[in-house]
């Protein structure tokens, strides 16, 4: 019975997977999302945040870009200082492309001159780019 039980364990070790395996993205399966952090100069995120709302938010969606969502800090020191959100893209190519048409648009330079005549409003930007889990309910 012992040497039943050691072959079936040793059978049902050798065809379990050591590592689970991430999918395999299909090729139509590209959608890249960029998380963006802002830190906005002392003062400034009032400032910023008309800046989105105003114009920069209709700039993005001219350019390409896929609004998710945009959030400050529920601590309200933080909330004075971060703003944070997420874009999403065809794929990480089609964010470079957009970025590059966007900085290059016109409208964009005159807004931003426009917005930053007393100063600039953000001090330094994060970025990262993400791929979606297999398990992650937006894709």
């Amino acid at each position: 019975m012992k040497r039943i039980l050691y072959s079936l364990t040793a059978a049902l070790i050798t065809t379990l997977p050591i590592a689970a395996e991430e999918p395999a993205k299909s090729a139509g399966d590209t959608r890249v999302f960029e998380l963006r952090t802002y830190y906005a100069h002392p003062g400034k995120m009032k400032a910023l945040n008309a800046r989105f709302r105003d114009h920069t938010c209709k700039l993005f969606e001219k350019h390409g870009m896929t609004l998710i969502g945009f959030w400050n800090p529920i601590d309200k020191e933080k909330s004075e200082e971060i703003l944070v959100y997420i874009l999403a893209f065809p794929s990480k190519e089609a964010a470079d492309k957009s970025w590059k048409d966007f900085q290059a648009d016109p409208d964009w330079k005159k807004v931003k001159e426009e917005s930053e005549k007393d100063g600039p409003l953000v001090k330094k930007i994060d970025r990262v780019f993400l791929n979606p889990t297999d398990y992650s309910k937006i894709k």
